[in-house]
């Protein structure tokens, strides 16, 4: 499966910047020790083979996902085999005191980069997910600064994501809260993070899920009035990493918009993926069509699907990397740009909002709502966008 090919480019859109930047990079990797937690995951996993591949002195991997983790290492075993360093798996909750025993058992990193997060809008759909998210995304991150602070770890980055600009979604604004928290830990170690778009074929993703529907003999659904940018794995990997290493405190690194960063439609991506696999797209009306002719038109060569209009909750009309208010560094590397912070957060607000999150937690009985107006009182400018309908509610 040609991903580049599938996403509307030619050229690997970081391979300027990791030539120019590639030895300084292996230098840094093989002399430092790292820390990669949800290395698991589809990002993870394209972060722990950059580093990987560059010999570092020590690298470990926690994820909550046994059995990816597992898939990992084969990859990698399979891929690239073997390094001279420590190379050890952990299938941990980084929210979970036994965690807390493993980073006070060692804990010694250059690096420690975090990949862990729930990514998916619909995660906003019941309160009892959103409140894992807000765990997740905003406090396992402050923990985990926390414990590199006491730790004496050189850098710490984790991912943040484009719809942490002016977000529309809880998961967006999540994000963007996190940033707010990692801004307050910048005051004692170097942090750095990155905001991109969409990775494709990663797990989970709506690109993902053709593989798992094509395996099953089932249609292929995507929207068809919605444009967005893709990154390969690898490419999601590679700006992980050059954030990670070259990064300055409170630095965001995202890809440039160019012409070699495509905006492309779900339902385009849908139709180049079955012709690679040699069927023709068979364009059908309904959910109950479809589902029928999956089992009859895949014989004929042809594959049903169904491409319609999105009308979910937290969906972005369109995707951006920074906002208007963000000062910009453009120059240094070829295809990344860099968002350039000050320190800013307001330490009373932060409090605040995490005194009534464990408040909600602690009584065991939450709303949407009632996470909602905390979030609104750090993001006054949310623009939450609901509409009542859930990609949970669709096929």
């Amino acid at each position: 499966m040609n991903i580049l090919n599938l996403i509307g480019r030619e050229k690997e859109l970081f391979i300027d910047d990791i030539n120019s930047y590639g030895e300084e990079l292996k230098r840094v990797v093989s002399n430092s020790s790292f820390l990669v937690i949800g290395g698991a995951g589809s990002i993870g996993q394209a972060v722990t083979k950059e580093i990987f591949k560059r010999n570092p002195k020590k690298l470990h991997v926690v994820d909550i996902s046994e059995n990816n983790m597992v898939e990992l290492v084969r990859d990698i075993r399979s891929s690239l085999g073997y390094i001279d360093g420590e190379f050890k798996t952990f299938a941990l909750d980084v929210g979970s005191d036994i965690y807390d025993a493993f980073i006070k058992s060692d804990g010694k990193y250059d690096y420690v980069l975090n990949l862990s997060a729930l990514k998916h809008v619909r995660s906003e759909k019941d309160p009892f997910t959103l409140m894992r998210m807000c765990e997740v995304n905003i406090f396992n991150t402050d923990k985990t600064l926390e414990q590199s602070i006491k730790n004496g770890v050189n850098k710490y980055f984790c991912v943040s994501t484009d719809k942490a600009a002016n977000p529309v979604n809880m998961m967006g604004a999540s994000k963007r809260i996190m940033e707010m928290f990692v801004h307050r830990r910048s005051q004692d170690i170097n942090v750095s993070m990155a905001r991109f778009a969409n990775v494709a074929f990663s797990d989970g993703s709506l690109l993902h899920g053709f593989n798992q529907r094509i395996q099953k003999l089932q249609p292929i659904v995507a929207p068809n009035d919605i444009k967005r940018y893709f990154v390969t794995p690898k490419e999601s990997g590679e700006l992980c990493l050059m954030s990670c290493i070259f990064g300055e405190n409170r630095d965001i690194f995202f890809p440039k918009l160019s012409e070699e960063l495509n905006l492309i439609t779900f339902s385009d991506i849908a139709i180049k993926y079955l012709e690679q696999l040699g069927y023709e797209p068979y364009l059908c009306e309904s959910e109950d069509e479809a589902r029928a002719l999956a089992k009859t038109l895949p014989k004929e060569g042809k594959y049903p699907c169904l491409f319609t209009k999105s009308d979910t909750t937290g969906e972005k009309d369109f995707e951006e990397f920074f906002t208007e208010n963000e000062t910009l560094d453009m120059d240094k590397f070829i295809n990344l740009g860099i968002i350039k912070n000050e320190l800013d957060f307001d330490e009373e607000k932060l409090n605040s909002f995490e005194n009534r999150i464990k408040e909600l937690k602690n009584s065991m009985s939450w709303t949407k709502k009632d996470i909602l107006e905390e979030f609104l009182k750090l993001l006054p400018n949310f623009g939450h966008k609901e509409t009542g309908k859930y990609l949970d509610e669709k096929m």
